[in-house]
């Protein structure tokens, strides 16, 4: 999920940008300090977008740059457990698939993609169901769980694990599929169930004999 975030912090402007003005220069900084940088409480910071408010200036001795206390507007992305994310489909290897959520990438383990018995097609390269005949592969827009998160500091250390077992995710015309397929089932059963009845009813009735 994304968030506009502000925190305060302490800048250091070096002395090469203290002749303009101050918050552009800020700006500047914060944009080359915090962009790209993963916060376990804010978790990845996509954007500086703005500097409020800016304390007084100070310096400390031996040092030519100035400090100043600033707030920092950004918008972060920080994943949540059980969120459905919707997101595309970067890779796909024998062991699950890759998928784009916001500025990270999850992975689907392959026992995580469908509700079927799989299938791992090097050619594609992709995965397909072998009841369903349902298909994933790279660029494949899909809706996915969230089911375990893992943010250590930066971005490539982190992993987020994701599902796409349960009705309505994956792909949008699984939903499509998957009612045939339970269309499907239930006429079989009322088929069943119809055919044991009749059974039941043709069955001849026994007779009692004379003492």
């Amino acid at each position: 999920m994304f968030y506009k975030t502000k925190i305060m912090d302490k800048v250091r402007v070096p002395p090469k940008k203290l002749g303009g003005k101050i918050k552009q220069s800020l700006l500047e900084i914060c944009k080359e300090d915090y962009e790209g940088k993963l916060n376990p409480e804010y978790g990845l910071i996509v954007a500086v977008t703005g500097i409020d408010d800016v304390g007084e200036g100070y310096v400390i001795p031996g040092d030519g740059s100035a400090f100043y206390e600033a707030e920092i507007e950004m918008i972060t992305y920080k994943p949540l457990l059980q969120e459905i994310v919707r997101g595309q489909i970067t890779e796909a290897t024998e062991f699950g698939a890759f998928l784009r959520v916001g500025p990270i990438e999850g992975l689907i383990h392959v026992s995580q993609l469908m509700d079927d018995f799989i299938n791992y097609d090097a050619k594609l390269p992709g995965f397909i169901g072998k009841k369903t005949e349902k298909r994933i592969v790279a660029e494949d827009t899909v809706l996915a769980r969230v089911v375990t998160i893992s943010l250590k500091g930066d971005v490539p250390s982190s992993k987020i694990g994701l599902t796409m077992r349960q009705p309505f995710l994956g792909k949008e015309d699984w939903a499509g599929i998957d009612s045939k397929a339970s269309d499907k089932a239930n006429k079989q059963a009322q088929k069943e169930a119809k055919k044991a009845d009749n059974a039941g009813q043709a069955k001849p009735t026994a007779k009692g004999g004379k003492k």
